[in-house]
C-alpha cells in the first residue's frame, strides 16, 4: 500500500510539473522549454539581449527609439530596412499590409507613403539614405554596427492588431469614440553651425 500511494504521489507531482512547462519554436526552428509562456520567454531573452548591448547604443535606444512602418512588395521599404540593419539600429518594425492597418497609418503620419521612419518622436515619410542618416546621427546612433555578434532582430508585427472574429449572432458593440490624440507635428528643421541638419527632439 505504501508503495502504491508514493507511486500515485509521484505521478501527481510528475503531471503537475509538466503542466507548466511551456514549448515554444524560435523564428530559427530551435525548440525552447521553459516554465514561462513563450511572449514572457521572449521579454526576458529581449531585456537579456539589450542589457548586453553598449552603453551608447543602449542610450540611443531608450531615448530615441527607431520604429519602421513598411509594406510587402516595397522596394524602398526594403532599403530602408537594409540601411538600419547596415548600420546595425536596433529597430521595431510594422507592416501595413490590412485596410486597418492602412487606417492606423493614416492616424499615425497624416498620409499613406510607405516606408515611414519614426527616430523618438521625429517622423520621415518616404526613404532617403541622407535625411535618415542625419536624423540616426543626431540621435546619438553610431555609423557602424555595435551589435554584438548572433544579435536578432525581432520578428515584424501588424501595425494594428487583429482583431478577433465576432460570432454572427453576437449583438453588436456600441461604436467606441476614438479619443487617441492626433500625432504631434514634425519639427522643421533649422540648421546651425554645430547641426548641419537642423534636428531637435
Amino acid at each position: 500500500m505504501p508503495t502504491l500511494l508514493a507511486g500515485l504521489g509521484l505521478a501527481l507531482f510528475a503531471s503537475t510539473t509538466l503542466a507548466q512547462v511551456h514549448r515554444s519554436v524560435g523564428p530559427d526552428g530551435r525548440v525552447t522549454y521553459s516554465d514561462a509562456p513563450a511572449s514572457a520567454a521572449r521579454a526576458e531573452h529581449s531585456a537579456a539581449a539589450t542589457a548586453a548591448l553598449p552603453f551608447a547604443l543602449r542610450q540611443a535606444m531608450q531615448r530615441y527609439p527607431v520604429t519602421l512602418y513598411s509594406a510587402a512588395q516595397c522596394a524602398p521599404c526594403d532599403s530602408g530596412r537594409q540601411l538600419l540593419v547596415r548600420r546595425g539600429i536596433p529597430f521595431t518594425e510594422k507592416t501595413v499590409e490590412t485596410a486597418t492597418d492602412v487606417a492606423a497609418l493614416e492616424r499615425l503620419a497624416g498620409a499613406r507613403e510607405l516606408p515611414v521612419l519614426t527616430v523618438g518622436t521625429q517622423q520621415i515619410k518616404g526613404f532617403s539614405d541622407i535625411d535618415w542618416n542625419q536624423y540616426l546621427d543626431a540621435a546619438g546612433y553610431a555609423r557602424t554596427s555595435q551589435l554584438p555578434s548572433g544579435w536578432q532582430q525581432p520578428a515584424a508585427t501588424p501595425l494594428a492588431p487583429a482583431q478577433l472574429a465576432r460570432p454572427a449572432n453576437a449583438p453588436s458593440a456600441p461604436p467606441v469614440e476614438d479619443t487617441t490624440s492626433e500625432a504631434e507635428p514634425a519639427v522643421t528643421p533649422t540648421p546651425t553651425s554645430t547641426n548641419p541638419a537642423g534636428i531637435r527632439f
